[in-house]
């Protein structure tokens, strides 16, 4: 079995990859049995929510992602409501991303969501879900900062340095592996890969975006994580089977299932 831990089944276009129920068998047929539908917008929380009680392959996650709006105030109270749903495993996508604010721009509001999101988490006691792209030392103090070792989590699409993999697993986080992993001018990002412990990574496609190569450039679905799998079985010498199996049990220890996903 193959866990996708990070996709946007709601976000994927029909007309390019079909129904949400042919993108799942899809994923089935390539040995991916379950996924992580990942909310970044509370306009976002309800269809996810539907989508993980329509699918008993999909888990969903609930966040504000940094890149929205900074007028948007978090709702604490409609956060832990639609996070408190069985089927919710963690609370994301969430973190800083500085690339898309001019240079000197004010990043206390979203020092501040983060923080919030993160004191959330805490009190559901579930793991967060972290973007961080040109902030990562800020990102990382403040996960310190708060505490979130309490929690744990997923680094998501890690695209850093081993130092900062090793940063974020001393606080309980997996380091989770997109198909940026596949790209042939990764080549640092594969030297990371690895480098990390197989019962630290996850596996992921961030779908509809970041498609692996040989599929790089199209529309990216939850199948493909399969090919992620295979680099990083090819990078550290191991055979596909043992790379899927490591990342599916540690998603499911980080997330705190015991019994057999169903």
């Amino acid at each position: 079995m193959i866990i996708d831990s990070h996709c946007h089944l709601n976000l994927l276009p029909e007309e390019k990859v079909g129904t949400v129920d042919e993108v799942i068998a899809h994923a089935k047929e390539n040995g991916v049995e379950r996924m992580m539908c990942v909310a970044i917008h509370p306009d976002q929380w309800p269809e996810v929510l539907a989508l993980a009680d329509q699918h008993p392959e999909v888990y969903a996650t609930i966040g504000i992602h940094p890149c929205e709006d900074p007028e948007l105030v978090l709702d604490e109270a409609a956060m832990i409501e639609a996070a408190s749903h069985p089927k919710v495993l963690a609370i994301g996508e969430i973190g800083l991303d500085y690339y898309h604010f001019e240079a000197d721009s004010d990043m206390t509001w979203q020092h501040q969501r983060l923080r919030q999101q993160v004191q959330i988490a805490k009190q559901l006691q579930k793991p967060v879900v972290i973007h961080t792209r040109n902030s990562t030392p800020d990102c990382l103090r403040i996960l310190q900062e708060e505490g979130a070792e309490a929690v744990g989590g997923i680094m998501h699409c890690f695209v850093e340095d081993l130092a900062t993999a090793e940063q974020a697993m001393a606080m309980g986080f997996y380091i989770s592996f997109s198909g940026i992993v596949t790209f042939k001018n990764a080549k640092e990002l594969k030297t990371v890969a690895k480098a990390i412990p197989l019962e630290k990574m996850l596996v992921e496609t961030d779908s509809p975006y970041l498609a692996p190569v040989p599929y790089r450039g199209k529309t990216n679905q939850p199948a493909y994580t399969r090919y992620v799998v295979e680099e990083i079985a090819h990078l550290k010498g191991l055979p596909p089977e043992q790379v899927a199996q490591a990342t599916t049990e540690n998603f499911k220890r980080l997330m705190k299932i015991d019994k057999e996903l169903i």
